[in-house]
């Protein structure tokens, strides 16, 4: 586990750092082209939050944020990236929940996530929604609980592979009620909704984007979004944590610096994402995405991060998970 406090204090020194080796602001920030780095290929949620933040950006502080996307091994391609990019402000990374579950999943990252990563800001938290084939018997939370328990080694459930978040969340269910279920990890969760959606499979966790046109059409049926309360772009379906009180599994964004990025970067940086998540037609598109906004300090987004890394690393252990 990872002590709060010395994370603040590391996240603290972090940027200070910066001032005491003279890296300064000798013209304001930024004055040149910013990149923001996104661990996944273009299309997918991480880059579509990246490229409506990084306009924003673009406009408050008129120079261009470039959207770079740099996919593989989960994120950690474009993570070592920026932790290996100068400390100036000029190299971006789009954070998200891979990050918080890698730090225990991989056992020899080439870099300290909590060490090497400044938090910025937090953009949203997105759920994911526990869902059924639509033929399948149980119809709540409570019945699935008691279908697993009744006719253990039925239920298989299905995600976009090892370690993503549909994965984790499934997880995370299974350690907190004693189901019975077995994972089948597809490359994608397009293809694992596919099998799901054809009866093959029983059970997904999947991304709120993906999944709720299917759950519009009554082609699935959902049980219940994977986070603490209810969602406002999921307003009817009840929350796991209804039924499993602590029980919190989601997508979520923010921006991350390399260590030793100036402090006054930070704050700017900061202070222009919190305008957005308060804009109403920013709050508009990413609630679009099912999105939860995650206004606050750098030292509150750091936080967020601490109490993620530390969850799943006891899921990751209990699970017995290793990557592919």
């Amino acid at each position: 586990m990872i002590d709060r406090r010395t994370f603040v204090a590391c996240g603290l020194a972090a940027v200070g750092i910066a001032n005491l080796s003279g890296i300064g602001l000798a013209q304001p920030y930024p004055g040149r082209p910013v990149r923001l780095m996104v661990g996944y290929a273009p299309g997918g949620a991480n880059d579509i939050v990246a490229r409506l933040i990084g306009q924003w950006l673009s406009e408050r502080f008129g120079q261009t944020f470039i959207i770079e996307n740099r996919p593989g091994a989960a994120s950690n391609l474009a993570t070592e990236a920026v932790v290996n990019s100068s400390p100036d402000g000029y190299s971006l990374l789009l954070v998200n929940a891979s990050n918080a579950i890698n730090a225990t999943l991989y056992e020899k990252l080439s870099y300290n996530f909590i060490r090497e990563i400044v938090p910025v800001a937090g953009i949203m938290r997105v759920p994911n929604v526990m869902a059924v084939n639509s033929s399948f018997p149980a119809k709540t939370v409570p019945e699935f609980i008691t279908y697993g328990k009744t006719n253990p080694a039925n239920i298989n459930f299905v995600s976009g592979g090892i370690g993503s978040s549909d994965h984790m969340a499934g997880e995370l269910f299974r350690m907190m009620t004693g189901v019975n279920m077995t994972h089948v990890p597809y490359r994608g969760e397009a293809p694992a909704l596919t099998d799901l959606l054809g009866g093959q499979v029983q059970l997904i966790f999947a991304t709120a984007p993906a999944s709720i046109e299917h759950i519009s059409t009554g082609r699935l049926r959902a049980l219940a979004v994977t986070t603490a309360a209810r969602s406002d772009a999921l307003p009817d379906i009840p929350s796991l944590g209804e039924f499993l009180p602590g029980f919190e599994a989601s997508s979520w964004y923010g921006i991350g610096a390399p260590r030793n990025t100036p402090t006054e970067i930070v704050d700017s940086l900061n202070k222009q994402i919190n305008a957005a998540l308060a804009d109403s037609t920013m709050r508009r598109r990413l609630a679009s995405l099912g999105g939860m906004m995650l206004p606050g300090t750098p030292n509150e987004f750091g936080s967020l991060i601490v109490d993620e890394i530390d969850k799943w690393a006891k899921v990751v252990r209990f699970a017995g998970i290793a990557p592919q």
